[in-house]
C-alpha cells in the first residue's frame, strides 16, 4: 500500500491553551530531527494534526522513527482523496483489500471536521460500509472489536483514509520544558532516568564523570554509547565528560573511610551545578533510587544536595529496581548498562560507607581540603561532544569479550 501521508495527533499538547502553538512548533521541529535524511518527506504543522507527507517515501521507515518522537500520541498512515463519495469509495476499498481476508470483521468510523460536507458522520459510515460489504468477500460488520477499523477523516481540505491508529511515545515535545544537565553514570538508573525527563520535555546535556586510569576508555566509550540510545528521542544530545580522578584520590587520602562516598556526591553535585549554571541550564537530573544503596537514603541525599540550591529531579526515585529495569529493557539500554566497565562511583567506594551522614560532619571534613582549587582543575579538563543517535563507541567483539 503506497500511502500518500502520515497523520499525526498531538494528545497532552491539546492541554496547553495560548502555549499551544509553541508546542507544535517544538514537536514540529523535533521531528524534522529525526526525519532530516529522509530528503522526500515534507512537514505540515497545522492547529489539530500534523501532516507528514511522504512524496514516495517508505512508511516503514518514518514509523520506526516516530515511534520515538515525544509528543505524538498516535498516528496514521493515510492516503489523501478527493471530498466525492465515489472517490471517497474507491480508496476505501483500495485501503480495505490491502489488508482484508475473508471473513475478517471491519467497521467505518467517520470524523467530520469540515461540518459544511454535504454527508454527515452516519451516512458516511452507512455508505462506504454498504460499498465495502458488496466487495469485499465473505464481509461480517462488528461494531465493539472489529479486526480492522477504517477511518475516515473529513477535513476542510480533503477526505483522509487510513485503516492503522498507531501509538507515539505521548508525552511532551523534547524542549518545551526548559534545560538540565542529567548525571548519567554507567548503570540502569540514570539512562532511564534520562528517558523520564526527555518525556516530560527536558532537553537534558549529559555529564560524565570518568577518572583514568582507574576507569577505562571502555567505561566512557559505554558512557556515550549509552547516550546515543537515548539520542533516539531528541536528535541528538551533548555528552561532557568531567575528569574526576584528582577529587578521588585527594578525599581517599585525606578523609575517614566512611564519608568518602558522601564527600565525592557532594564534588559530583557541586560540578554538576556549575556546568548547569555555564550551559544555561535550570535543574540538574539524576538516577537516585531512594534507599537503593547507600548514598540514596534520604539521610545521603540530603547530606549531598547540602551543596546547592538548583533543583535536584529525581525521575526514579520511588519506583522499584524491577521497574527501572522493565523500563530499561523496553528503550533499548540495559543490556549495555550491565556490562562490566566499572565507572567511577565503583572504584572508589568504601565497604562500609555511613548510611547516615550528617551534614555538619560532612562540612567539617571538607575544610581539610583545597576545595575550589579541586573544582576548578576539574573544570577545566571537561570534554563536550556531541552525540548522535545509535553512534557505535564500543566495538561488539571487544564487548563479548568482556562478557566471558
Amino acid at each position: 500500500m503506497q500511502y500518500t501521508e502520515v497523520m499525526v495527533r498531538y494528545g497532552e499538547l491539546s492541554t496547553k491553551g495560548k502555549n499551544r502553538k509553541d508546542f507544535i512548533g517544538r514537536l514540529a521541529g523535533n521531528v524534522e530531527k529525526v526525519l532530516a535524511d529522509l530528503e522526500k518527506v515534507k512537514i505540515y504543522p497545522k492547529h489539530d494534526r500534523m501532516h507528514i507527507v511522504l512524496n514516495g517515501a517508505s512508511f516503514e521507515e518514518v514509523d520506526r522513527r516516530l515511534k520515538k518522537v515525544f509528543g505524538i500520541q498516535t498516528y496514521s498512515p493515510v492516503i489523501r482523496t478527493e471530498k466525492t463519495l465515489e472517490a471517497i469509495k474507491k480508496t476505501a476499498l483500495e485501503i480495505m483489500q490491502a489488508v482484508y481476508k475473508s471473513g475478517m470483521t471491519f467497521k467505518v468510523n467517520t470524523k467530520r471536521a469540515d461540518h459544511r460536507f454535504e454527508y454527515d458522520t452516519n451516512q458516511l459510515n452507512l455508505m462506504v460500509g454498504d460499498y465495502l460489504f458488496d466487495n469485499l468477500p465473505d464481509p461480517k460488520v462488528e461494531m465493539k472489536h472489529p479486526d480492522v477499523v477504517l477511518r475516515l477523516e473529513v477535513r476542510q481540505d480533503a477526505v483522509y483514509i487510513s485503516n492503522q491508529l498507531l501509538h507515539g511515545p505521548g508525552g511532551m515535545p523534547v524542549g518545551t520544558a526548559g534545560k538540565a544537565v542529567m548525571m548519567l553514570s554507567g548503570g540502569i538508573d540514570s539512562p532511564v532516568a534520562s528517558y523520564l525527563a526527555l518525556k516530560r520535555g527536558v532537553d537534558i546535556e549529559m555529564v560524565h564523570f570518568f577518572s583514568p586510569p582507574y576507569t577505562s576508555d571502555k567505561a566512557l566509550a559505554k558512557a556515550k554509547e549509552l547516550t546515543s540510545i537515548l539520542a533516539n528521542y531528541c536528535g541528538k544530545i551533548t555528552f561532557i565528560a568531567v575528569p574526576f580522578a584528582e577529587i578521588q584520590e585527594t578525599i581517599k587520602e585525606k578523609l575517614p573511610e566512611g564519608y568518602l562516598m558522601t564527600i565525592q556526591r557532594r564534588f559530583m553535585l557541586r560540578l554538576a551545578d556549575m556546568i548547569r549554571e555555564k550551559r544555561k541550564g535550570l535543574a540538574i537530573f539524576n538516577g537516585e533510587s531512594v534507599g537503593q544503596v547507600a548514598s540514596q537514603t534520604l539521610e545521603s541525599m540530603a547530606a549531598i544536595n547540602n551543596v546547592t540550591t538548583t533543583p535536584v529531579i529525581r525521575p526514579v526515585a520511588t519506583m522499584d529496581k524491577t521497574e527501572i529495569i522493565r523500563l530499561a529493557e523496553e528503550i533499548g539500554t540495559f543490556d549495555l548498562s550491565v556490562m562490566p566497565f566499572e565507572d567511577c562511583c565503583t572504584i572508589f567506594a568504601p565497604p562500609r560507607p555511613k548510611t547516615k551522614p550528617k551534614i555538619e560532619k560532612a562540612i567539617e571534613y571538607e575544610k581539610r581540603l583545597d576545595v575550589e582549587g579541586l573544582l576548578q582543575r576539574a573544570m577545566e579538563g571537561i570534554e563536550i561532544s556531541t552525540i548522535k543517535p545509535n553512534e557505535k563507541f564500543i566495538d561488539d567483539q571487544t564487548a563479548d569479550q568482556d562478557l566471558l
